[in-house]
């Protein structure tokens, strides 16, 4: 059956979703399975000794490149065992890996792909993207990530009066995302456009906070940990563990008050309780921050309606205690980007007129008051902004220095498809 594709490529975490476009009942988005344990795959490119490329697994670090998705538009280089890649190449690798992925399982190809993108990106950088994207062989649009979540709240928010009843609230709404890096904020008008937005790349979030558990336990253990040989492996196995343990545990407060870390001595297994209001107490500062940019950009922007929280950190309960006003999420958060950029692609392809009748599968945090329904929005960039110039940088003096051949996508797709598209998979749960 045709279809459309969304992708998602985080910092940490790649995603997919896939819209049907024939059959009986509604095209609802369908997250797919990239190999790893959440659904998706680590946004890692590793460079093999052969010059194919594998996915999801991070190696030597010379060869393996990671976050790059938030560097496109920076001319400098990501240097994989002494060749040069542009992050927007890299991007588009990873954009056709996934593609050639999920047209293997679905026994033809997409018939639109739509990539959600950081708000970050400007003309430029969407510009390089989109001639990165045509040259691995990927005819896309570009959403932002935001715009990309209000259509799947679009799709799914439950409606006063019943399914053919629309409703009357007419106001923008808000897009909170807390990730794995990174938060966002962002103001979507009812027509899918950006009224305003704030991407918070250095904030701290889910990685952050996995650090937080972690100087939990250090404290807790004291000089059991600290006077472990750093140089043994058996030592490096335990604090890799510990990150996992740690990563978990946070994941568990979501859900309940109380849980524990298990850390794995030498001299036996110690477990170390942490309390949902003590987690809470480590991450309040850097929690509050963002909100508080956030309400910031929506008093700038005139107010909104309703907040949708977007990220795997967006489950966390202090997360939303500290966003203003009306606030829902989904079930699982870290899919509502890549089910809307798959949504947008099928509008893209059908127009808003064959939308089939929304949903309910949002999950009110509070208030019981409607969720919003827009119509649809443009999503194809123009050719001026295509071919718009780079914004202006500073005077820098600059060395002249003799670089290695440049590897081009065309090669690296190649190379990639010479291997099958090789890859393990190991996921993060943030997502973003």
């Amino acid at each position: 059956m045709p279809y459309v594709l969304g992708v998602d490529v985080g910092t940490t975490r790649t995603a997919a979703a896939v819209c049907r476009l024939g059959g009986v009942g509604r095209a609802e988005p369908e997250p797919v399975g990239l190999g790893g344990p959440g659904g998706g795959v680590a946004s890692v490119l590793q460079l093999t000794p052969d010059g194919a490329f594998a996915v999801g697994e991070p190696g030597d670090p010379r060869c393996t490149a990671t976050g790059f998705v938030r560097r496109v538009g920076d001319a400098v280089p990501v240097f994989l065992d002494g060749e040069p890649c542009t992050p927007e190449e890299l991007t588009a690798l990873l954009v056709r890996w996934v593609v050639d992925q999920v047209a293997r399982r679905e026994g033809e190809p997409p018939a639109h792909v739509a990539l959600a993108h950081p708000v970050g990106w400007g003309v430029h950088a969407r510009g390089l993207a989109h001639q990165a994207l045509r040259a691995a062989g990927v005819d896309a649009s570009l959403v932002p990530e935001p715009v990309a979540a209000a259509h799947n709240h679009a799709f799914g928010g439950p409606r006063p009066g019943g399914p053919d009843a629309f409703p009357p609230n007419t106001s923008p709404l808000g897009v909170f995302g807390l990730g794995s890096h990174g938060s966002c904020a962002a103001v979507v008008g009812r027509d899918f456009e950006l009224v305003a937005a704030v991407d918070g790349v250095e904030q701290d979030a889910g990685a952050a906070f996995d650090d937080a558990v972690a100087a939990h336990v250090r404290a807790s253990l004291g000089r059991e940990l600290d006077e472990l040989d750093a140089d043994d492996p058996r030592t490096r196995g335990l604090f890799a563990r510990l990150r996992r343990d740690c990563e978990a545990a946070k994941r568990l407060l979501s859900g309940t008050v109380e849980t524990s870390i298990p850390v794995h001595l030498p001299s036996g297994r110690v477990d170390v309780p942490l309390t949902r209001a003590r987690f809470e107490e480590l991450i309040r500062p850097p929690v509050e921050h963002a909100a508080a940019a956030f309400a910031r950009l929506v008093a700038n922007a005139g107010g909104v309606g309703t907040t949708v929280l977007v990220g795997g950190s967006a489950r966390i309960p202090l997360v939303a205690a500290a966003v203003p006003g009306r606030v829902v999420l989904e079930a699982a958060p870290e899919t509502s980007v890549v089910k809307g950029a798959a949504l947008a692609a099928r509008r893209f392809v059908v127009g808003p007129e064959d939308e089939p009748e929304p949903i309910e599968t949002s999950v009110m945090v509070r208030d019981d008051d409607p969720l919003l329904r827009f119509p649809v929005g443009g999503l194809d960039a123009s050719d001026a902004e295509i071919a718009a110039p780079p914004p202006p940088r500073p005077p820098v003096d600059i060395t002249p220095l003799d670089l290695p051949e440049r590897r081009t996508v065309k090669r690296v797709v190649r190379a990639l498809a010479a291997t099958g598209g090789r890859r393990r998979a190991r996921d993060h749960e943030d997502g973003r």
